[in-house]
């Protein structure tokens, strides 16, 4: 494909993927890509970038952005973005254009702490995450950083410390370890275990297709062996009110992007991470506290009971969350479809989940009859949604 210039002096959106109508049209033979595969929002000099729900991604300097997220991705002058076989270069110039030194990281340092910068695993609009060397000990950690923009609003660093409180008190094999945090001048931080396989995400994104469905069940039980755990925890540490409640907790937030791998690549161990979302579900009602951006989880993986009444969200949630990650691990797409263009708020909310047998006739009819029944939320308060552990021994008997 011949290398070309675009050049952009007024606000657009140039769509990229293989339709005829993209206005970055990629090889027609490029099966990598969808037909819309992601858009450009260009407010020179802002540039942004959101996948479309596209089946093999769209990538920023390497890493892979969440399908349908609710918010674009904020591009830095130099950031090359991956679509297929394509790479697109931006270069943005001008008063309030983003460099790579906009990133979060300390001006002319490369270290926080006791630790030692080494390169970046990820993004999001609230933090950055470094893999970072903690000198004394050598070890190599995953450092939590919050972006210097969101340090001047105040909720933004409450729910950043909220989330590190609930971090600090998680101790279980199927939970990303907890470190330590602190701060450093106006940086933020929280130092948590790295895990060298990435993301789930990561992981499907370098295969050829589907994982098969004994290593799809063998993730999905570590998953549920970690959320298992989250939802018994009893450890009444509140203060006032809130005292005589346990702090059980439910995750909210759970996708492939935050089911972290480590070990064998085929066969690898789970561990779920970011808790930037995560609350004691039993005090919902005694706490006036909501964060700001509840609904910021990926909304593919996301039931519609947690949209309806985001507040009071129960495990039944993250049961449904994992489930739907079981889904997109033996078929390659989420639960429901998501056309270009449309609202993903209110696919959830209208439209039905796709039986996993109309996606691929390679799964087991009795576990798909299990997710299909899981996943059917169109009308929860008619029907029990099974915990944690019975779902885990309901995979264990139909495969």
């Amino acid at each position: 494909m011949p290398a070309r210039t675009l050049v952009f002096r007024a606000p657009a959106a140039l769509s990229a993927g293989r339709a005829e109508d993209c206005g970055l049209r990629v090889a027609a033979d490029d099966r990598r890509v969808s037909r819309r595969h992601c858009v450009f929002d260009i407010d020179p000099p802002a540039v942004r970038v959101r996948d479309l729900g596209s089946r093999n991604g769209t990538y920023v300097n390497g890493v892979r952005l969440a399908p349908c997220a609710s918010r674009p991705h904020e591009l830095a002058d130099g950031d090359e973005v991956r679509l297929g076989g394509a790479v697109v270069g931006v270069f943005s110039t001008g008063t309030g254009a983003r460099t790579a030194q906009d990133r979060p990281r300390p001006a002319g340092a490369a270290r926080i702490g006791d630790h030692t910068l080494v390169r970046e695993l990820g993004r999001g609009t609230q933090a950055v995450v470094h893999l970072a060397r903690h000198e004394p000990s050598g070890e190599l950690r995953a450092l939590k950083v919050l972006r210097p923009e969101a340090v001047l609003r105040p909720e933004l660093v409450h729910g950043f410390l909220r989330e590190i409180r609930t971090t600090r008190t998680l101790r279980h094999p199927r939970l990303v370890a907890f470190h330590e945090a602190g701060a450093v001048g106006t940086w933020f931080f929280l130092a948590g275990e790295y895990c060298d396989g990435g993301s789930l995400a990561q992981w499907m994104a370098g295969r050829e297709g589907p994982l098969t469905p004994e290593t799809a069940v063998a993730v999905t039980l570590q998953v549920l062996d970690g959320l298992e755990y989250l939802h018994d925890r009893r450890t009444a540490d509140a203060t006032g009110p809130q005292a005589a409640v346990p702090d059980r907790l439910v995750h909210r937030d759970l996708k492939p992007q935050n089911i972290l791998l480590t070990g064998s690549r085929t066969a690898p161990s789970v561990k779920i991470a970011d808790f930037g979302l995560a609350k004691a579900f039993e005090r919902a009602g005694l706490s006036g506290h909501t964060l700001t951006g509840a609904l910021g989880g990926s909304v593919p993986f996301m039931p519609r009971s947690q949209i309806v009444n985001y507040k009071y969200a129960g495990p039944a949630v993250d049961v449904w969350s994992a489930t739907a990650c079981l889904y997109w691990m033996l078929t390659g797409t989420t639960p429901r479809d998501f056309p270009d263009g449309a609202d993903p708020v209110g696919v959830v909310l209208r439209e039905p989940v796709v039986p996993v047998l109309r996606r691929t006739s390679a799964v087991p009819r009795r576990l798909a009859t299990l997710l299909d029944g899981v996943l059917a939320d169109e009308d929860p308060g008619s029907r029990t949604m099974p915990s944690a552990r019975e779902l885990g021994q309901a995979l264990r008997e139909v495969l």
